[in-house]
């Protein structure tokens, strides 16, 4: 799943995947700003097809937190 998820992610961002870990912090550490999480979550969403609240979301902190957020669907 994490592979995954550090792909679309990756791609997304434009940035290398060896430099996603499930600890990298989405705005912090990897830059995205409020659009590219927009767009990030549309793509999870379309991807594992699974619904994202906003109240969610905004929980979602880290590439760990998506990964595990995912497993639970």
């Amino acid at each position: 799943m994490f592979e995954k998820v550090r792909k679309l992610i990756a791609e997304q961002l434009n940035l290398k995947e060896d430099s996603i870990t499930p600890n990298s912090r989405i705005v912090e550490d990897l830059g995205a700003d409020s659009l590219d999480m927009v767009e990030m979550l549309m793509t999870l969403e379309e991807e594992f097809g699974v619904s994202i609240s906003d109240e969610k979301a905004n929980e979602l902190k880290t590439i760990g937190d998506i990964v595990a957020f995912l497993e639970t669907k």
